[in-house]
């Protein structure tokens, strides 16, 4: 896929990454605020520290795919690979994705779960999208004398003896 296809991935990534960190901490919020309402014990389990734990949880995965949609949003805006952590953010948020897909089918249901496999696309497209194919090991110099960057080629210098 060419540099047509690029950025808007990076922009749909980006906006359906946000999305759902909104969605995901509203999402965890309203579970806490029903399990502190109930006041009911889960095993012994204290309510308010479910609660709290369950808003927790909630923000701190809304940050994740915030910031997962942040490095999509700065690849969108730059037209640049993601590199370095952002990187390794997206393909974690990917891992995650694919995770949360296989748990949905057998817990949600069949939409949740092609909502999963379609941000996990997206994220894969991403990172397909931007990656630069490697040159080939042996790949000669132009023969006009420069390289790829207009650069005059020079040979290594030749190895002295004593």
């Amino acid at each position: 896929m060419g540099p047509v296809v690029r950025r808007p991935v990076a922009w749909i990534a980006a906006v359906v990454l946000f999305g759902e960190a909104f969605g995901i901490a509203a999402l965890n919020w309203f579970l806490g605020v029903v399990v502190d309402r109930q006041d009911m014990s889960l095993a012994g389990l204290d309510p308010h520290m479910m609660s709290v734990s369950s808003k927790i949880g909630g923000i701190a995965f809304g940050l994740y795919f915030a910031l997962c949609g942040l490095v999509a949003l700065l690849v969108a805006l730059r037209d640049r690979p993601p590199a370095g952590f952002g990187r390794v953010l997206l393909i974690s948020a990917a891992v995650v994705h694919a995770l949360l897909g296989a748990f949905t089918w057998g817990l949600v249901g069949w939409p949740a779960f092609l909502f999963m496999v379609l941000v996990l696309g997206l994220i894969v497209l991403l990172l397909m999208t931007y990656d630069r194919p490697a040159e080939p090991a042996g790949a000669a110099p132009p023969q006009d004398g420069a390289g790829g960057d207009g650069s005059p080629v020079t040979s290594p210098p030749a190895p002295t003896t004593p």
